[in-house]
């Protein structure tokens, strides 16, 4: 028995066993490509016209930045002017006309530094309207100098500048050198706008000065003779020795033409002819 056995299981056919889906008799759905929503791939010429586009365009402002006029420089704003126009400052800079991405602020500043009258500037470059703002600082004149009868102005350094205005509160100094105008390009010795501006504090009602090459600074006193005192800033001293040469005289009766104090160890006078 047990060998029919083993023939009955030997000639049955193989069992698989299935795998259950569903209810039977339900249809098993094929699976379906993911389908990706709103996302589209760029094509190679798409990107080419994207890139063609922006190149245009930047072209296209590059080029109204150098047509447009208003990229060009006409004026200035300028700051800090007392006695200079903005017409002159202008003229300084090298700007007119010019496109505004050339312009360099350190080659204007040294452009308008040229100026005797500027003591210093600062430029800024921006957009329009107001491209080029420049705020100067002038030099204020301290003596009215005259030679050749042409009045210039003098700052505390000796710097020679343009005379701007009439000032009358200013010590003017008659040069008595005969080489013409002084030009601005010259600088007058320290030594001699000191010791003019001693003067002036000592006798503010003084308005006149005048300068020998070599018996430097003096005035006409309003007794009758020049006196002569130098350059320098020992004015006081001289002064001193000055007024007690003149009491002597006075006290003595004796007329001079000129009192010399220019060195102070030998000053001397010189008498009226006649005496």
């Amino acid at each position: 028995m047990t060998s029919r056995l083993r023939e009955r299981r030997r000639s049955s056919p193989s069992r698989v066993p299935g795998i259950l889906r569903g209810p039977i008799g339900t249809a098993v759905p094929a699976e379906r490509p993911a389908v990706q929503h709103g996302a589209r791939r760029w094509g190679f010429s798409s990107w080419r016209m994207f890139s063609g586009m922006i190149v245009v365009s930047l072209s296209a402002l590059l080029a109204l930045f150098f047509v447009a006029d208003i990229f060009y420089i006409h004026s200035i704003a300028v700051g800090g002017l007392k006695y200079m126009t903005k017409e002159e400052v202008f003229a300084l800079t090298g700007v007119a006309d010019m496109h505004v991405f050339w312009v360099d602020p350190q080659e204007v500043r040294r452009n308008i530094l040229r100026s005797p009258t500027i003591a210093d500037a600062q430029v800024s470059v921006g957009w329009p309207p107001t491209m080029v703002q420049i705020v100067v600082e002038e030099r204020e004149p301290a003596l009215v100098w005259v030679q050749a009868s042409v009045p210039i102005w003098v700052d505390i350094q000796g710097r020679v500048m343009s005379q701007r205005e009439d000032r009358s509160d200013l010590l003017r100094i008659i040069s008595e050198v005969d080489d013409g105008p002084l030009s601005q390009n010259v600088q007058i010795e320290l030594p001699i706008v000191s010791g003019a501006l001693q003067l002036k504090s000592m006798y503010p009602a003084m308005d006149t000065v005048r300068y020998n090459p070599i018996k430097g600074l003096g005035y006409q006193d309003g007794r009758g003779w020049m006196a002569w005192f130098g350059t320098g800033t020992n004015m006081p001293e001289k002064i001193r020795i000055y007024n007690a040469i003149v009491d002597n005289l006075l006290a003595r009766g004796v007329s001079v033409g000129e009192i010399n104090v220019v060195n102070p160890d030998a000053p001397y006078y010189l008498l009226l002819r006649g005496q």
